[in-house]
């Protein structure tokens, strides 16, 4: 059977236009009219809704301690070296747990600060400070207790790869307020990539323009941006008119929108090579900022030039405060999600770089001076009130010691049963400590918060409806919260 070339023509042209249309909808800020429909289980969430313009996520890879931190037990210090009752164990999964450990009281003291009288380690000195800014979060669980799983299940929704990250989930549904800088930007410190891996900040089946932008600290900020030697940039630009229309022939031809995407994304390297330099420089920044931050603008860490990444804890490493102060940077001019992933929180005990009694107090120095800044820092600034930040990890540490036979420090294992996370600005009420945990810590006792119930605040405050936000694929409507309704829940309480 022949077919008429008109028939031909007609149906690649329709193809094509339902691809232009469908990436039409797909642009920064327009998928919000057709897919953000707000809805709550209770008309008195209203007031938190769309509050937040701006997210900065700030991922303690590997997991801190919250019975060093933020949860003081004295039972548990009552008990520490005593063996673990049955009960705790029975029917529970551990990662390196064996046999019958022993309960670990926290080597560190502590203090009640603020209006809520909020327990704060000695290792976390300026927290204080900013104590009745945020919402500490005590009584957080989530569902895996490996890493990679729980990253993912943290930052995608699910606890395999292939799910969208929670930043893209953002910029597909409100964009982006800056045509020249990526919507969605990931900041690393630490040394390593977490276990995850750049499925943590991937689009999956969204559109790709809306995976997050990885910038380096060293080097070309972001890969691939700089041109060849030889190009200039009137060259690039002639590039890039060429490859243009090559791809607008490529679209007529197969009608799919994601050609048009990878236009986009050349686009935006362009502008980016004119934008980005200006908003990374620290140097720009006065010396009294650079000093509430704790940043050193330049600074290269060890790590990233040593075989042995345990040489980062033999000094303090700005890199994290540096990255701090560059996310304050980049939602002032307009990014909407800044994702900070810090390695080096995984205390088992086991090696001099996991150990609570030498490696921590590190960590807890690297973070708190920067963390504390950058709340101070947007507060000054008028912008803390439309930008959520949120400080968190993929689950939390056991009230028992991790009794591997290399155990050589103190350490402890995963725990995703009750660990601590906690929120500030973008329609957070501050000064209050929400959750509780039993008198050791291992189990949430009041207002517990499931890992999803954070991802649903997040959307909430953003102003996208997280049970009705979603995107079809694969013959389901995908969302980040999952497909079960009941696994969800907004909390009131946290508002403003």
């Amino acid at each position: 059977m022949s077919f008429d070339p008109a028939r031909r023509y007609l149906f690649g042209g329709a193809a094509a236009g339902l691809g232009g249309l469908a990436l039409s909808m797909l642009k920064p800020g327009q998928a919000r009219a057709n897919a953000a429909f707000h809805r709550t289980p209770s008309g008195k969430l209203s007031r938190g809704f769309g509050k937040a313009k701006n997210v900065i996520f700030l991922h303690m890879a590997g997991a801190p301690s919250q019975l060093d931190l933020f949860s003081h037990k004295p039972t548990l210090n009552r008990h520490n070296g005593a063996e673990c009752p049955a009960e705790l164990l029975k029917g529970k999964r551990f990662a390196f747990l064996r046999g019958v450990p022993r309960m670990l009281g926290s080597p560190y003291k502590f203090k009640q600060h603020g209006r809520a009288g909020a327990w704060v380690s000695e290792l976390m000195p300026h927290f204080p400070k900013i104590v009745d800014d945020v919402a500490i979060l005590s009584a957080m669980h989530t569902d895996e207790f490996n890493h990679a799983p729980a990253q993912l299940f943290t930052l995608t929704g699910k606890s395999q790869f292939g799910g969208a990250s929670l930043g893209s989930w953002m910029t597909y549904g409100l964009g982006t307020e800056n045509q020249n800088l990526p919507g969605f930007v990931v900041l690393l410190s630490g040394g390593k990539f977490p276990d995850g891996g750049k499925s943590l900040w991937g689009s999956a089946y969204l559109p790709s323009v809306h995976q997050g932008v990885q910038v380096r600290s060293e080097g070309n900020a972001v890969l691939y941006l700089s041109d060849p030697p030889g190009l200039d940039r009137k060259g690039r630009r002639e590039t890039l008119d060429a490859l243009g229309k090559l791809n607008g022939i490529t679209l007529r031809r197969s009608g799919d929108p994601e050609t048009e995407a990878r236009v986009g994304q050349y686009e935006l390297a362009y502008r980016m090579q004119a934008s980005v330099p200006g908003v990374i420089d620290l140097q720009r920044e006065p010396q009294h900022i650079l000093e509430l931050y704790g940043a050193k603008p330049g600074f290269t860490s060890p790590a990233e030039t040593a075989d042995d990444p345990r040489t980062l804890y033999k000094g303090d490493d700005p890199t994290f405060a540096n990255n701090c102060l560059m996310a304050r940077r980049l939602v002032e001019n307009g990014v909407r999600f800044v994702q900070l992933f810090d390695w080096g929180w995984d205390h088992h005990g086991i090696s001099p770089g996991e150990s609570i009694d030498e490696t921590l107090p590190i960590k807890a120095r690297q973070i708190d001076r920067a963390v504390t800044g950058l709340i101070l820092d947007l507060k000054q600034r008028g912008l803390l009130d439309e930008t959520l930040v949120v400080w968190c990890s993929e689950f939390g540490r056991t009230p028992m010691q991790q009794n591997a036979d290399t155990q050589r420090y103190i350490g402890r294992d995963h725990h995703p049963h009750a660990f601590t996370a906690w929120m500030a600005g973008g329609g957070i009420k501050g000064g209050q400590v929400y959750g509780e945990t039993d008198e050791i810590g291992f189990s949430p006792t009041k207002d517990a918060m499931h890992m999803r119930d954070m991802q649903a605040m997040i959307l909430h405050l953003a102003g996208l409806d997280p049970w009705r936000y979603h995107y079809p694929f694969q013959g389901l409507d995908q969302r980040l919260i999952g497909p079960e309704d009941d696994k969800a829940r907004l909390h009131a309480a946290l508002l403003a």
